[in-house]
């Protein structure tokens, strides 16, 4: 991976000669720090602004791509003209844009089950924070003591293991946070290809640019997307991690710089 302010140059060109850009951000630990609990991660007025100030330039749309409920991102963000895509991405709401992935019955009653199961198991675990997102379950344990780590990794294994092996649900490991999802190819990924197509039938193609800013697993199979349809891949932290990410941001405080940078562009 490359650091963005060190191939900026590259980067503003490719900005600049675009016909439309589409800016896609993740928002825990890109808009907002890793924090101890979810409900503690606020957007600063700072980067509402600047996000704001991008929706309402000519050449741009932009999009929210977050793991959060829909309801809740929405909130949180609260700009009109951004496209918001929750439970990442198995339900998307914007200008001409709505999208709600259609799980079955059966596998809504077992993502609510999993839900109520894993709550009474990890409530014997001091600082588990167990949250229902309707379509998508996140066990967060940042707030964990790290003898009791092994428990809750045991207690989440034991809990999903066997749905899991039936081909009901899929989860996946973050920063201090495990996830469960619906067992179906549907992702971040996905959700920035329906975003793009959207955007992008009114213009020939090549003319949008994709750009996307994420920082966890999650937000590989975006990176990947965005990659195959030629855009911007920037991952929020150590450029020497692993990742499909073309290039780098060391903080989310370097994300307000590229987007006070981006508007300079428009």
């Amino acid at each position: 991976m490359q650091y963005v302010f060190n191939v900026w140059n590259h980067i503003y060109r490719r900005l600049e000669q675009s016909k439309q850009r589409l800016l896609l951000c993740d928002y825990d630990g890109t808009l907002t720090p890793i924090v101890d609990s979810p409900e503690m991660a606020n957007l600063t007025d700072e980067t509402r602004k600047l996000l704001a100030g991008l929706v309402h330039k000519p050449g741009i749309n932009v999009a929210i791509v977050s793991g959060r409920a829909l309801a809740d991102v929405k909130e949180r963000v609260g700009i009109s003209g951004v496209v918001y895509a929750g439970n990442h991405g198995f339900e998307i709401e914007g200008p001409e844009i709505q999208f709600i992935y259609p799980l079955t019955e059966e596998i809504s009653s077992i993502i609510r089950l999993m839900g109520t199961v894993l709550k009474r198991a990890m409530s014997r675990v001091k600082g588990v924070i167990v949250e229902d997102k309707g379509m998508t379950l996140s066990v967060h344990y940042r707030l964990v003591d790290a003898d009791q780590l092994p428990e809750v990794n045991s207690i989440f294994e034991n809990t999903v293991r066997t749905a899991r092996k039936l081909g009901k649900i899929k989860t996946t490991s973050g920063k201090k946070v495990h996830e469960v999802r619906p067992a179906i190819p549907w992702h971040k990924g996905n959700a920035v290809q329906l975003v793009y197509d959207k955007f992008a039938h009114s213009h020939k193609r090549g003319q949008v640019l994709p750009v996307y800013l994420g920082d966890d697993l999650t937000d590989e199979d975006a990176f990947k997307t965005v990659n195959d349809l030629d855009g911007i891949s920037i991952l929020i932290g150590e450029g020497s991690q692993s990742s499909a990410a073309a290039y780098y941001l060391n903080s989310t405080s370097e994300v307000n710089i590229f987007l006070a940078e981006f508007q300079k562009i428009l």
